[in-house]
């Protein structure tokens, strides 16, 4: 300010250095210093505090937000029409279908049990010999590729000795795996499931035959396969509702699991496929035991082998100690919040899952070899390896 006149040059004692001779180096550091003389404590701490502390918590707990959030996100799937499911020893087949509302056949429908197999020896023995007195023809497909693009070995075909007792109805195929890296696991997924249909005609299905489409670990019980090859006018497409079970009979989840089916084959229609397909199911209609392994190295391999093997986010997910404890905990391999689509079923299924001491209504094979499948009973969370 002179002679009455005002100067529009910024003179601010604070970033004095600014308007001095520098480098532009200099000048850019000077200009910092003057923004942050600016800043007090609480902006600090926010700046650098808080945010760090939220960006990790986040990259930690990210999934388990998701999921937690998934009710806003995610409206929950149209209901099944639940068929009830009627059956008793004492009662003949005859009275059964008619309190189903359906006719009873002549003579039964031939049956075909169509598997992928990945290493699961242990249910598959309990799942053959459940199924074993109806099943016309077991058809299994295995690779030598993980749905992730891993090499394995061909366990099933290595460990065929074990299943004599099926050997004349059976119908074995192996598929080489693509082995292409980065690609969307259910991508090779699929491709192993077309494979299964070729291998199925090959086992010779022809229309009208009953067809199960499962994984190895979800278990029709043999009276509803039974029920459904003897009764006339069933769905064409049939949902089995199954009671879902996790590490071992021990551990009961819900009676959620769906993705089961019994399909009356039709030539050219009908596909392999592990998704919803109709609105039919029948309710409690055999068993899911998902995870049921005898070693702890099996867990190892089906976490990073299977669709979701994303969820392993952490390489101490894979710890054989740490699997062991949440195994006799009842807790999640992955750390992460139940997949349901409210908040009150989110909020009921956190924390462990309870224990359940009841071993009853399961495979007659399991109780009738109890001894050595004893780590998938009660009271038995202790695995080998």
């Amino acid at each position: 300010m002179s002679d009455g006149y005002y100067s529009s040059k910024k003179t601010d004692d604070i970033c004095e250095d600014v308007c001095g001779q520098g480098t532009r180096a200099a000048l850019s550091m000077s200009r910092l210093r003057c923004i942050l003389r600016g800043v007090d404590l609480r902006t600090y701490m926010f700046l650098f505090v808080i945010v760090p502390l939220c960006i990790f918590g986040v990259y930690l707990h990210g999934q388990k937000i998701s999921y937690f959030l998934r009710p806003i996100w995610e409206s929950p799937p149209k209901p099944f029409q639940n068929i009830p499911h009627y059956y008793n020893e004492n009662i003949s087949m005859e009275t059964l279908c008619k309190l189903h509302g359906w006719g009873i056949r002549e003579s039964p429908r031939r049956v075909y049990d169509a598997v992928l197999f990945s290493n699961e020896i242990d249910i598959l023995t309990i799942r053959w010999n459940e199924l074993y007195p109806y099943v016309t023809q077991f058809v299994l497909l295995e690779s030598n590729s993980t749905f992730t693009g891993l090499p394995k070995p061909l366990l099933f075909a290595g460990k065929r000795d074990q299943f004599k007792f099926i050997e004349p109805r059976l119908t074995y195929g192996m598929i080489g795996g693509r082995f292409k890296k980065g690609e969307n696991p259910f991508v090779e997924e699929a491709y192993q499931r077309l494979a299964l249909d070729e291998l199925l005609r090959v086992a010779g299905v022809e229309d009208d035959d009953l067809l199960i489409m499962s994984d190895v670990d979800e278990i029709p019980s043999a009276h509803t396969i039974n029920l459904l090859r003897w009764c006339d006018d069933t769905p064409p497409i049939l949902h089995l509702q199954l009671r879902n079970y996790l590490y071992s009979f021990e551990f009961f989840v819900d009676s959620k699991s769906w993705r089961a089916s019994v399909h009356r084959y039709k030539t050219g229609k009908t596909r392999y496929a592990h998704y919803r397909q109709t609105d039919d199911i029948l309710s409690d209609a055999g068993w899911h035991c998902s995870f049921c392994f005898r070693q702890i190295s099996d867990f190892v391999f089906k976490m990073k082998a299977y669709s979701h093997y994303d969820r392993v986010r952490f390489s101490h997910y894979l710890n054989h100690d740490r699997i062991q404890d949440v195994i006799c905990k009842g807790a999640n391999l992955f750390d992460m919040i139940p997949e349901e689509y409210t908040f009150k079923e989110i909020i009921g299924k956190m924390g462990p899952i309870p224990h359940s001491y009841s071993a009853v209504h399961l495979p007659t094979y399991l109780l009738k070899n109890a001894e050595n499948y004893k780590y998938l009973l009660p009271g038995n969370c202790r695995r080998g390896g």
